[in-house]
């Protein structure tokens, strides 16, 4: 049965919590070590933004936004200026766009595609300073990860992307901070959003579009919800446990499985931020433990693609659905969102090219006869040792027409928590990003600003100079 609300008398609801956290929140309160992760998080997803703009569904996505009307804030490497809430939708659309974009393992969350996109517009609305800005970017981290992490990756398992789902939340919080609200209309802020929060897993089925909205579109729910709030607008109280709060009514007979104690566990003291794990691949999470398993084995050459009988990637048990079906779409990706989502193209990438890129996912590369006559061979199982959901664990086994097999396992991701890209990493990843849009000294002047971000510079003229220039 749904659980039910806990007894107000005996603790606060966690709406109340996570509001009463937040207005307290300050800069200084943020270890140095968190303040400098956050900003290569915030590196790392604005070169993203700037590679996307490159891309079709960015050019579709900024006609339709201008259409919507015009404003005065800014969408990153774009001549373009929107009203704000539709700047934080097309922000996210670049930052998401390429499934390039960090994850929280734990809540399987992409919070910065949100969080980011949210923070940058009402701060530079507000006339926020950078430290500012740079603050409310890891309260709305924390507040993401944590709430993601309640349902222990049920989310996906209904239908839902919690990118969409939380973000509303995180993004609903972080505004009302910027806006300097009261912890009361916080709260509130929270409880308006329960009925705008969203984010559809349908795109799973053909490749669709439509999960590159979903980070922006949290973004927008949450600045609607805490200006409603604002204005005196009233929101149910039980946001998280209620009877039909957010785990009850998103994950039904699953809400007995939610831990609501890590909506609000150890604020302040352990930093989910610092878990935050950075892609070196531009796919979905899922898939690059056995990417990289592939790769492995092409690089040790032990053995004749041409001798390949069968191929069988093991994955997380709760993944399955995400990444490895329905199998026909998956072993021939019918664009690069589906080869983002497809084990059986990311492994046939990995053992016959050595690579799976944002190259390997253009049109032409996905229409090879060779790949995909691989990709055909590849077979998924359950890995009984997965590590999920603190690890996407992944293993590789090839077996050859002559009985030989050969094998790689990937027990921890690359890039996860427990194995991390470092700050000079990301670094790297993101000048190789913006090789592809701007010269490299606008490049190396984009990373010293937003490397600087708390060093004097304000909301708003940060995010004037993240605009097009030549």
């Amino acid at each position: 049965m749904p659980s039910q609300p806990p007894s107000t008398a005996s603790k606060p609801l966690i709406a109340e919590a996570l509001a009463d956290y937040a207005a307290r929140f300050t800069y200084d309160a943020i270890p140095t070590v968190v303040r400098d992760r956050a900003k290569h998080l915030m590196l790392d997803a604005i070169g993203i933004a700037l590679a996307s703009t490159r891309y079709d569904f960015a050019k579709r996505a900024l006609a339709a936004s201008t259409e919507l009307g015009s404003g005065t804030s800014q969408v990153i490497g774009m001549d373009a200026q929107l009203a704000l809430r539709d700047a934080i939708l097309m922000n996210g659309v670049l930052i998401h766009g390429l499934d390039y974009d960090d994850t929280h393992a734990r809540g399987v969350i992409h919070a910065t595609a949100s969080v980011l996109p949210t923070v940058m517009a009402v701060a530079a609305d507000t006339r926020a300073s950078g430290k500012d800005l740079l603050s409310a970017y890891v309260l709305g981290m924390e507040i993401a990860t944590r709430l993601a992490s309640v349902a222990k990756g049920g989310f996906h398992q209904v239908g839902f992307h919690p990118t969409g789902l939380i973000g509303a939340f995180s993004s609903a919080l972080v505004t009302a901070k910027l806006q300097n609200q009261s912890a009361a209309q916080m709260a509130m802020a929270q409880g308006i959003a329960l009925s705008m929060a969203s984010g559809n897993l349908e795109f799973l089925q053909d490749g669709a579009w439509t999960k590159r909205l979903h980070p922006g579109w949290a973004g927008v729910a949450g600045v609607t919800a805490a200006t409603y709030a604002r204005h005196g607008f009233i929101g149910p109280r039980a946001v998280y446990e209620g009877r039909f709060g957010l785990y009850n009514s998103h994950l039904g007979e699953r809400a007995q499985d939610c831990d609501l104690g890590l909506a609000t566990a150890d604020l302040g003291q352990v930093w989910e931020l610092t878990q935050v794990a950075v892609k070196p691949l531009p796919a979905c999470h899922f898939t690059h433990a056995c990417a990289d398993s592939a790769i492995a084995l092409h690089e040790r050459a032990e053995f004749d693609i041409a001798q390949i009988k069968r191929i069988r990637a093991l994955v997380p048990a709760e993944v399955i659905g995400i990444v490895c079906e329905p199998v026909a779409n998956k072993r021939r990706p019918q664009n690069s969102y589906d080869a983002q989502f497809s084990i059986p193209y990311a492994v046939a990438s990995g053992l016959l090219r050595g690579r799976f890129g944002l190259a390997e996912q253009e049109a032409d590369a996905l229409k090879a006869a060779d790949v995909l006559a691989l990709a055909a061979k590849v077979d998924y199982e359950a890995d009984p040792d997965s590590g999920f959901p603190r690890h996407y664990s992944g293993e590789v086994i090839v077996e050859l027409n002559d009985g030989r097999e050969f094998r790689h396992r990937e027990a921890i991701n690359r890039g996860a928590a427990d194995r991390p890209l470092s700050n000079a990493d990301i670094v790297n990843k993101f000048m190789e990003n913006t090789a592809l849009v701007v010269s490299a000294a606008r490049a190396e002047q984009i990373r010293e600003l937003i490397l600087n971000v708390d060093s004097g510079v304000d909301a708003l003229t940060f995010s004037r100079s993240l605009v097009a220039r030549a």
